[in-house]
């Protein structure tokens, strides 16, 4: 059966059904009151992870401290940068404030803390410190400690570094009756190697836990979880086609083997816009006739998404079908925040997750419900650190729901190791369902964003492990659910996807994880016609173009700011409605990929609707303020007639955001497109007409370089705003400056050799999603891209090797393939350059590429002497080292280009970050992510030196380059008399 259910259905529609779960028989919460008084009473030795949470909530500085060293100090080789991380995160938080723990372990890590701030004092710089003959002392003293304290820390939550020290420890639970289930920590493969090394690892544990499992039949015995997207590099939904051929074998392989040990074999959950393809591969797995007679097999369910109950009916319906349990792990779900942003960013309808923690709480019922009514078809394993939530399970499984259970008890709880030993203790009291440990098993490398995970579900203040363990908070507290769920089902703090602006509507985006929306939208591109031809002009017929946008000026510039304002959200509508039709001509004529083509509709209608709300603010008449006896008005209007001149590479976006700018403020405006994209700017200049646009208003000027020549050298010019290369510009600016007439404003916005910054603390699997995304996105043919990666030395063969082994993934062909990469170059003139500069240097590492127009992910490094100095316009990366201590050398070496569009910088360091973006020599600085795609009235985009002009696109100055200023001043006593001051006296 297909698995079928909306993506993220309406919380107004769901919630209602789940609000009766929330009724709560006396008995049940005497029950959860009971467990929690158990965990307060009971004392331990050394603590937990809730005694390091209940000390440490993440609201304060010391716990965002704590969490940011922990995540990054494990990863560093070289001295230098663990005392700077040390001495940048032990000195944002208050140690020695923290009154003492009962638990030892947050005692000590307390007075170890607060005894290095004191070395550090509250006054030192991370380099006025170092430089310190008390620093020097205290430093390896410090490193050493806090190194240990980490290290003690993932001993107490992770059962072992390896599988045989996991099962080692095992051992004395389970000869008191205790399961386990085996998590081999780890990111998500980047690339194919990482794939195989996680694939390896998964199946000598599969061996050791078998060997070690002794003779109790399922579900008596250990398990195993494995992560899908550890064991395919490219686990995504437009892949969908190559996952299922290429990872499908290797979970049947592993299955296999688990069951040939008769091991419980989970299958993790993954976020949301991997669910559709993640129950395609279980399906695909389960079915192989080899896995037939075994009851091991399962998943993990989150129920904080809102497919969770459609999720076990299609588990329940696949048991059923092949006469087997599955053995089903229930789950809140641990990627609530990123699934959050990644509606927001995306410009999804609605959240594919509960917004209310409640809400999440009260479905988390549901599903169990579900599933203990859909036994024997599934075997329920619930995972769940809250009391009443395992009371109200007690409850259920009591009242009888479903019949005929195969499996002796029925089901089980689960907690995770480190956690919740005092609460199953007192479940233990009150029934005998087992409970599974979920035992992490890895490194210390690994254990960190584990553990950092961890610590973001549980330890806000709000959650119910801190506050059941927390004896100042009433044990009412902890139970009772919000009254306002059935009023206010969503959280009033977080908006709607397409309410993140306020006023302005976000736009929509595409969800590629809905495998319906994703077919639909590549089935209408294929079905486009392509879009008609467009003749180019002759130079002479530009004169008959800017006398008729002249004369549409004065009608254009006086139709009031909110009616222009409107047709362009009109505008904005129908660049949405033709998504696909737009979006094959994107692919057809400049190579867009389909992730390309989403984004730069979804930047256009942006620009459109931001430009729309900015205009009708600032063309209102301001009264300003003057002595008694006058009036003075200020208003801005419409230059005249705007040259827009933009490139190939943005050829809608840029296009219609230079046009609308100009349109907004009431300019006419001759655009001429890229001589390579004109298809695709008639259709936006028709859609413009279609929205309201006077006909001679907006007026497309296709053609060559001579065209734009005679446009801009045209005595009517009034405007020019361009796009492209810096000579370019450059060009325009001095054929502006030598015009007779009117000096004519340039906005202008050229390339840059943009540089990322990479030090020690940065994580290398994000470090390597970003420079790939930066690098090799659109096939580098942007602006804004990333031109040259500078890799501490300490850490740059290891950064290297992952992001070599990411590139090698990326498929190039043909841009309407959902799973296609990279397209084509623009053309063979492009291609040529981009050949000829690779040919020019050493590369030290290039992929594949078809025939046609199409240029390999290249990778150049450069030596210590060699210099970029150029931009190259292509999906060619730039690889330079530095030594730790050096960082200015590098800024300075980047300033030294002249250029400044984007920056990027990877670093854990505050004081670092802090440094670096203060020096930043360009407009646009990202740290930690990638440095591209820059959000429309959120980073407005532009550069400076030779990249740009300003003021920057899509941002709140932008405007004001396309209006003139006019203020009329009125002497109101000029007819005898101040008739206003003399009626305020008689008053």
């Amino acid at each position: 059966m297909s698995f079928s259910a909306p993506f993220a259905a309406a919380d107004e529609t769901l919630v209602p059904a789940l609000l009766p779960l929330a009724e709560v028989a006396p008995e049940t919460r005497e029950r959860a009151e009971r467990l929690i008084q158990g965990i307060r009473r009971a004392q331990t030795r050394i603590g937990g992870l809730e005694d390091f949470l209940r000390d440490y909530d993440l609201s304060t500085r010391e716990g965002l401290a704590l969490m940011a060293m922990a995540e990054a100090l494990l990863r560093v080789p070289d001295e230098a940068t663990q005392d700077a991380l040390i001495a940048d995160k032990i000195g944002a938080g208050k140690w020695d404030e923290h009154e003492p723990s009962d638990a030892w372990l947050v005692s000590a890590a307390t007075w170890g803390l607060g005894m290095s701030n004191r070395l550090l004092r509250p006054n030192d710089t991370v380099p006025g410190v170092l430089t310190g003959l008390t620093r020097r002392i205290g430093v390896p003293a410090v490193r050493t400690g806090v190194r240990q304290a980490m290290r003690f820390m993932g001993h107490q939550f992770v059962l072992g570094e390896t599988i045989e020290g996991a099962l080692k420890r095992a051992r004395e639970n389970e000869a008191k009756g205790a399961l386990h289930s085996y998590d081999m920590l780890g990111e998500g493969a980047k690339t194919r190697a990482d794939a195989e090394r996680y694939a390896k690892s998964y199946a000598d544990a599969i061996d050791a836990i078998g060997r070690a499992a002794g003779n109790r039949p399922l579900p008596h015995r250990p398990g195993i979880s494995v992560k899908l997207s550890a064991l395919h590099p490219r686990y995504e939904p437009r892949n969908r086609a190559a996952v299922l051929r290429e990872l499908t074998p290797v979970l049947v392989d592993l299955a296999r083997q688990a069951k040939s040990y008769d091991l419980n074999f989970t299958v993790d959950a993954e976020e949301q816009d991997r669910l559709e393809l993640s129950l395609e591969v279980i399906e695909a797995a389960f079915e192989d006739e080899r896995l037939r007679d075994w009851n091991g097999f399962g998943l993990a369910i989150q129920a904080y998404g809102k497919r969770a109950e459609a999720v076990i009916d299609w588990a329940g319906d696949l048991g059923r079908r092949h006469g087997q349990t599955l053995m089903v792990r229930l789950v809140k779900g641990a990627y609530w925040d990123t699934e959050v942003k990644h509606a927001q960013v995306e410009g999804h309808a609605d959240y594919p997750v509960f917004t209310r923690k409640a809400v999440t709480d009260l479905n988390y019922l549901a599903c169990a419900k579900k599933m203990l009514a859909l036994r024997p078809h599934l075997y329920p394993q619930f995972a769940t650190h809250n009391a009443l939530t395992i009371a109200k399970i007690i409850e259920m499984d009591a009242e009888g729901h479903g019949t005929g259970n195969r499996h002796p008890g029925g089901f089980e709880f689960q907690r995770l190791h480190g956690m919740g030993e005092a609460l199953y203790a007192a479940v233990a009291k009150e029934t005998e369902m087992p409970c599974r440990i979920y035992a992490p098993v890895g490194g210390h490398r690994d254990l960190l964003a584990y553990l950092v995970r961890r610590l973001l579900e549980n330890g806000a203040s709000t959650s119910f492990v801190a506050m059941a363990g927390d004896k100042d908070v009433d044990v009412a507290a902890v139970l009772d659910m919000p009254q306002d769920l059935a009023a206010t089902p969503r959280h009033p703090r977080i908006p709607m996807p397409n309410g993140l602006f306020a006023g302005r509507r976000n736009s929509t985006g595409v969800e590629i994880g809905a495998r319906r929306e994703l077919d639909a939208l590549s089935r209408d591109m294929q079905r486009a016609p392509a879009a008609s031809e467009v003749k180019p002009m002759a130079p002479s017929d530009t004169d008959g173009v800017m006398s008729r946008a002249r004369a549409a000026f004065t009608e254009w510039s006086t139709t009031a700011p909110a009616s222009r304002a409107a047709i362009l959200r009109r505008a904005a509508d129908l660049l949405e409605a033709e998504r696909a039709a737009l979006m094959a001509t994107l692919a057809r004529e400049a190579g867009k990929t389909i992730d390309d083509g989403i984004a730069e509709i979804r930047e256009a209608v942006d620009f459109l609707r931001f430009y729309a709300d900015e205009a009708e603010t600032l063309c209102q008449p301001r009264t300003l303020p003057g002595p008694t006896g006058e009036s003075n008005e200020w208003r801005v209007r419409g230059r005249g007639v705007f040259v827009t001149v933009a490139p190939w590479n943005f050829p809608l976006a840029i296009f219609l955001g230079q046009t609308a700018a100009a349109l907004a403020a009431g300019n006419a405006v001759a655009a001429k497109p890229a001589p390579q994209t004109p298809r695709i700017a008639a259709q936006a200049v028709a859609l413009l007409h279609r929205a309201g646009v006077p006909t001679d208003a907006l007026i497309l000027v296709p053609g060559g370089v001579e065209v734009g020549q005679a446009l801009i050298a045209h005595r009517d010019v009034a405007g020019v705003a361009f796009t492209g290369s810096t000579a370019t510009a450059k060009a325009i600016n001095l054929a502006l400056a030598q015009k007779d007439g009117p000096i004519v404003p340039l906005v202008a916005e050229t390339g840059g050799v943009n540089a990322m910054i990479v030090d020690a603390t940065a994580l290398p699997e994000q470090v390597t999603r970003d420079v790939i995304a930066s690098a090799f996105r659109s096939a580098g043919q942007r602006c804004s891209a990333c031109r040259i990666v500078y890799l501490q030395e300490d850490v740059a063969d290891r950064m290297l090797a992952m992001i070599e082994g990411a590139a090698a993934t990326l498929t190039l062909g043909d841009p309407m393939d959902p799973a296609t990469d990279i397209g084509p170059v623009i053309d063979e003139a492009a291609l040529k350059k981009l050949r000829d500069h690779a040919g020019a240097h050493r590369i030290r590492w290039q992929g594949d590429a078809p025939e046609g127009r199409y240029m390999p992910p290249t990778i150049i490094e450069l030596g210590p002497d060699e210099r970029l100095t150029e931009e190259v316009f292509g999906p060619v990366l730039h690889i330079k080292r530095w030594k730790a201590g050096r960082i200015d050398a590098v800024l300075d070496e980047i300033e030294a280009t002249g250029f400044g569009l984007t920056f990027g910088l990877h670093s854990r360091i505050d004081a670092t970050i802090a440094h670096v973006t203060a020096r930043a020599p360009a407009g646009n600085v990202y740290v930690n992510r990638n440095q591209i795609g820059a959000i429309v009235g959120s980073q407005p985009f532009g550069g400076r030196g030779k990249s740009g002009t300003g003021p920057k696109a899509g941002g709140p100055l932008y405007l004001q380059r396309f209006v003139e200023e006019v203020v009329v001043s009125t002497d109101t006593t000029a007819a005898g008399g101040n008739a206003t001051l003399i009626a305020m006296e008689a008053r």
